[in-house]
């Protein structure tokens, strides 16, 4: 199976492990991620004036990318898959912003035909949860896991279509199906404040605390994430009460792919 790749920005520098875990367990599992050439930022947030055009067209560049390559697009960092998806949405249903982008750049004949994806819907409606516990060679056993969703990934509902808002499982599904125990804790889905973090340090920081405190009264011993953002935000305001990871590092651990310390064996 193949699927267009977008990375994003943040996926070549301090979040490589989400990305090289990805591009691996992927391969693993029989998926090709061709990843879509000379692309651009996407601009990490989505632009909600109407009029606002430029900002959008290296998304609607990469969606176009999708569609001439005839597959759908996989996006791995939450922020940039809000935008993907958001994007798409308007240029689907928005006349007037398609002839904007087409004032813009000529050569983008775009009307939102391409399927977006997250990496974990790729593997949930491509894989299947049941064949991925199939191939989990190392087990999660004992291990107390939370999902950790945020609040880009799963809102505005009606667009994005991720999961349940108010009560997602998706990534649940994917700790049960490698082995873990899915731990549900109220705070899952809420904001974790990282957007206001230059802004607003303290405000962020509560947000955030808010978060690791709901995971820590529940149980869980580790968070699975699956934005950068998020993850900087978990992994500082932590505290060391539990550890937190990229799902992609748990998926590529599950399957028994050795990533880290490899330039000690040679």
């Amino acid at each position: 199976m193949e699927f267009a790749y977008y990375p994003g920005c943040t996926l070549s520098t301090t979040a490589k492990h989400l990305d090289e875990c990805a591009r691996l367990s992927a391969e693993a599992l029989g998926i090709t991620l061709e990843e879509i050439t000379d692309w651009q930022c996407c601009g990490a947030v989505f632009p909600l004036k109407a009029d606002e055009i430029a900002t959008k067209l290296s998304a609607v560049r990469v969606l176009a990318q999708a569609k001439a390559k005839g597959q759908p697009l996989v996006t791995l960092c939450a922020a940039c898959h809000h935008v993907m998806k958001q994007v798409n949405h308007q240029m689907q249903n928005d006349a007037e912003i398609r002839d904007a982008v087409k004032r813009y750049d000529e050569n983008l004949d775009y009307a939102g035909e391409t399927t977006v994806l997250h990496y974990t819907e790729m593997l949930r409606q491509y894989i299947g949860f049941d064949a991925i516990k199939e191939k989990t060679l190392n087990p999660m056993k004992g291990r107390k896991i939370g999902a950790y969703y945020g609040c880009l990934l799963l809102r505005p509902g009606d667009i994005m279509q991720f999961d349940d808002v108010e009560n997602p499982r998706i990534l649940e599904d994917f700790i049960r199906a490698v082995g873990g125990t899915a731990v549900i804790y109220p705070m899952r889905n809420e904001c974790c404040g990282g957007y206001r973090a230059l802004q607003d340090t303290d405000k962020a920081q509560s947000l955030t605390q808010r978060v690791v405190d709901s995971a820590v009264a529940r149980g869980v011993e580790t968070l699975v994430s699956c934005c950068p953002l998020c993850q900087y935000q978990l992994v500082s305001h932590s505290g060391g009460k539990l550890d937190v990871c990229y799902f992609t590092e748990l998926l590529a651990e599950a399957l028994g792919i050795e990533i880290f310390g490899e330039d000690d064996d040679e």
